[in-house]
């Protein structure tokens, strides 16, 4: 399908994507949040996940989501799988929604961390939210209170955030404060508008 109204959000874990998310749902975008996605998928499909992981992975009928990460940022081979599992039903999700917001012709963001990584979808209006990688180790730490090596296996998994830069259309700042966000988003905002009056 044609994304021609999408805008993609990406950046690295713990960058601040979902701060800026909540900002920008406050300027009216409709956000589709491929994370989200991913949770109702795996919530969807209890069953496969046990098939191919093992029952120590489900909790009470759910996916225990906390150990499985654990496994799947140590092990490469197992992260794979589950991606492979996974990315076509996130994909097909996404199209649905986003197919809701092109026939209403309006701009809306999809949240997609891995977006420079996969390459899944054909969208050219891409926002980043960045970082220094120093603030993302920290953050990380302090967000899932984990180690330091448990956090850098995480960040390791992903694109270099610096050279996720590179590829992006638009950054938005994320190494200040709130209110420095705030005024980035801001100009985001301002930014969308203008191309599209274009």
């Amino acid at each position: 399908m044609s994304f021609k109204n999408a805008i993609a959000l990406t950046g690295g874990i713990a960058t601040g994507k979902s701060s800026v998310c909540t900002m920008l749902k406050q300027h009216g975008f409709k956000i589709i949040d491929a994370d989200r996605v991913a949770h109702q998928m795996l919530d969807a499909h209890v069953d496969k996940i046990a098939e191919i992981f093992g029952d120590v992975y489900i909790y009470e009928g759910k996916v225990n989501r906390k150990k499985l990460a654990t496994l799947i940022f140590s092990n490469k081979d197992e992260r794979l799988k589950l991606e492979n599992l996974l990315h076509p039903l996130i994909k097909d999700e996404i199209q649905k929604q986003a197919l809701d917001c092109e026939r209403k012709n309006i701009p809306y963001i999809i949240d997609i961390p891995l977006f420079f990584e996969k390459r899944s979808y054909e969208i050219d209006e891409i926002v980043l939210i960045y970082c220094t990688k120093e603030q993302q180790l920290q953050r990380l730490i302090d967000r899932d209170e984990m180690s330091a090596i448990e956090a850098q296996k995480r960040i390791d998994a992903q694109m270099d955030i610096d050279e996720k830069k590179e590829l992006a259309s638009f950054i938005i700042d994320n190494c200040q404060d709130l209110k420095h966000l705030n005024t980035e988003v801001e100009k985001f905002v301002t930014y969308i508008k203008e191309k599209r009056q274009k």
